[in-house]
This record gives structure tokens, sequence and C-alpha cells, in this order.
């Protein structure tokens, strides 16, 4: 593991910041401190400046867009972007750029790449992810949709839960069964799929906010062309797999730095509170800061490895088993601090109040509730914990798979 950063890679840590000082209003406190009609307004603004100044995807070849730089110093302009508190990118870039666009550059065909790397970063194209399912959520082997080959097409047949922003995507990669008569994991495919045409059906769902994020998608002989797979039919999974590592690949670099930052908030909570004079209370935040700093280590030992061209992998589950799990403890600890408090939450609306790791957010009841409420669904999405454990046994451990239950 390397902990060290090269010469050039703090010369451009030194140009980024040099690059925000520029381009940020100099009462900058963050995303957080801005209210959420004007969040979606900075947010179009920052995409465009990082497009016009070549940020948007800074290791990508310089042939597709990109800006041919070194995976470290897109590591650089992450940490400083997020502790700054602005985004990489635009609000769909995580499905585009950051998503499908690597594991194109990863798996795809010449023809593919210069088809759909430069219409990524331009904004033509907006994604949305089509994996989860009524019946397969974290359990991805298990998905039903159906893409036959027929006169040169693909014909998709099926459904699609939990899909984040597909109300506004234009297209959407999708995990497809292309061959029932084989071993789950290997007949799947990964498809391309146009969302603009009459086989496909969106349906918001509503949220208990009144908000509708997430989506169903119904696939009725929706056809998307011969050239739109990503690698060779039945090669699906590991290209999912290559996909979720890149997902969290960035997240190696950036969650540690969210996650002091939303530790420092909390210790200031405390003393606000009088809180911190309970020895049970300075005991639990210890706890939280030794965690901490090892996901800072565990981020480092991933980004390594990436960085030494290792391909992401099932290893990768490792951050978001071990993330997830220890949000859930720190914000119950925020709700232990509050106290009486917490069951009468002042500050922001719910739909804004939940950010505690941007440097601008409220220190408020009601961002600590919230942020308790959201944390536990970050056991649920991307993974269920029980299926990050399932994976690293099985796939990283060399352990035997889980027996099945048979009903009687």
């Amino acid at each position: 593991m390397d902990i060290t950063y090269s010469p050039q890679a703090q010369n451009f840590r030194l140009e980024m910041r040099e690059f925000l000082k520029l381009n940020l209003p100099a009462d900058w406190r963050g995303t957080g401190a801005l209210e959420k009609a004007k969040v979606a307004e900075f947010t179009n603004q920052w995409r465009k400046i990082l497009y016009d100044n070549n940020l948007l995807a800074l290791s990508w070849p310089k042939r597709y867009g990109g800006a041919g730089l070194s995976q470290l110093e897109q590591v650089v302009l992450s940490e400083e972007f997020t502790q700054a508190g602005v985004p990489l990118g635009g609000s769909n870039d995580q499905f585009g750029i950051q998503m499908v666009g690597n594991t194109l550059i990863a798996w795809g065909t010449e023809q593919q790449k210069e088809y759909f790397l430069p219409r990524i970063l331009s904004g033509e194209d907006r994604w949305c992810q089509g994996y989860s399912e009524p019946d397969a959520g974290s359990d991805l082997a298990n998905v039903s949709t159906k893409a036959e080959f027929d006169g040169g097409v693909w014909v998709l047949n099926g459904q699609k839960i939990w899909t984040s922003g597909g109300h506004l995507a234009n297209w959407i990669f999708v995990l497809a069964r292309t061959n029932a008569q084989v071993e789950k994991h290997k007949g799947i495919s990964f498809l391309l799929v146009p969302m603009d045409q009459p086989g496909v059906e969106v349906r918001p769902i509503r949220m208990m906010s009144g908000e509708s994020e997430f989506n169903e998608v119904f696939f009725t002989n929706a056809t998307t062309s011969a050239e739109n797979i990503i690698g060779r039919p039945g090669d699906g999974w590991a290209v999912a797999m290559t996909l979720l590592g890149y997902e969290r690949g960035e997240a190696a670099a950036t969650l540690p730095i969210r996650f002091r930052m939303e530790l420092d908030r909390l210790m200031e909570l405390a003393k606000e509170t009088g809180a911190s004079k309970d020895p049970l209370i300075r005991q639990r935040l210890a706890w939280c800061y030794g965690k901490v700093e090892i996901m800072r280590l565990l981020g480092l030992r991933t980004l390594t490895g990436f960085l030494n061209g290792k391909s992401p992998g099932p290893e990768s589950s490792i951050s978001k088993l071990y993330w997830s799990e220890y949000h859930k403890v720190v914000t119950e600890l925020a709700v232990d601090i509050l106290g009486a408090q917490a069951l009468v939450p002042s500050g922001r609306s719910p739909s804004t109040a939940f950010r505690t790791d941007d440097p601008g957010a409220p220190n408020s009841s009601m961002s600590w509730v919230m942020a308790f409420l959201n944390s536990r669904a970050g056991t649920i999405y991307a993974g269920t914990s029980q299926i990050q454990r399932n994976i690293l046994a099985e796939m990283v451990l060399g352990l035997p798979k889980e027996p099945k239950l048979v009903s009687s």
C-alpha cells in the first residue's frame, strides 16, 4: 500500500485549489449551505464550468473527450472537490461518467467508445441503471428481464425497479437474461437501451416526502441494436462487477473525507449539548474516530491497487459493507447525543436536511435525524450487507456457497 503522492500529483493538487479559488464565490461554504432550489441551479452551472475546463473525465483518453491524465490526478481532484463541498459533476454523471463511461472504456468496442463517450460528456445522453427487479434486488444473478436476439436486434421484456433518475434519462444500461439454459451468473448480458421508444414505460414511485426520485421501468418488446451489447452474450455479470467497482473506486477516496467531516461536526454537537462530558459518549466518539481512520487506510489500499492497474473486482464489496454499517452506528450516536431533541427536530425541511458530511450543511437536529433514517437505507441500496458478505465469502475468500433452504 502506498500512502504518498507523487510530486506531479501534488502540483496538480495546487492547480485544483487555485481553480476552486477562481471559480467559487469568496464566501463559499459548500452546497450544503444552499437552499434546495439553488442546489440544482449551482450544479448545472458548475458542470458547465467543469466541461469547459475539461475536468469532467480527467483520466479518460483525449480522443474520447477526456483530459488524458492519470487515475491519481483523478483521485486528487475528487479529494479537493469533496473537501470544498462541490460536486464532481452534474446530477447524472454518476451513472453516465463514473459508471457506464468507465465501463465502456474497460469493455467497449472502439465504435462504442467513439459514439457514446463524447455524448456522455456533453450531456446529450443521460443514463440510468437497470439492475434491480421486484424479485432481484441485491441478488442480481436472479434477474428475470429477458432479452432475445431477433432479426439483428435485442428484444427486451421485463421490469426494473428503484431506477434513480429514470424519468430524466434517455438511455438505460440493463442487465438482462439472454440464456436461461446455463448457470444464473453465466446467462446474463449487459445491454445499452434507448428509452425514447414505445416499448419502454417509466412509472415514478412516489415517496413519503412527496418526491419521485425512483421509478419503475417496464420493457414490452423494447429493442436495442445488436452492437449495443457490452462484452459478449453471457459476460453481463463480469461487466456489472466492473461497473460496481468503478462506482466504489472513487468512493474509496472521497468517503473517508466525508465521514471525517461528518464526525468533526458530531464532536462539535457533543460539545454544544454538553454530551462530551459523558465518558461513554467520549468512548463511542473515539470508536468512530478509529473506524474512520481504518476506512481511510482501506481506501488507500483500494486506490493503490486501482492506480497500479488492478481492475475493480469483488474486493470492492469490503468498502461498501464497511461504510454502510459504520454509518448506522455513528448516526445512532448522534441521536443519542441529541436526546429528547431528536423527537422534535428543528432545522431545514426533511428533503434537504440529511447532509451532515458537507462543510456548509446545517449542524441541526433535523440534519442528524434525517441522516440517521437515511443510514438504514445505506445497508440496502447498491447491495445489502448480507449480499456483500456473501460476495466476499465466496468470491474473495473462496468459501463454499451458502446452502439454500428447501421448504418441506
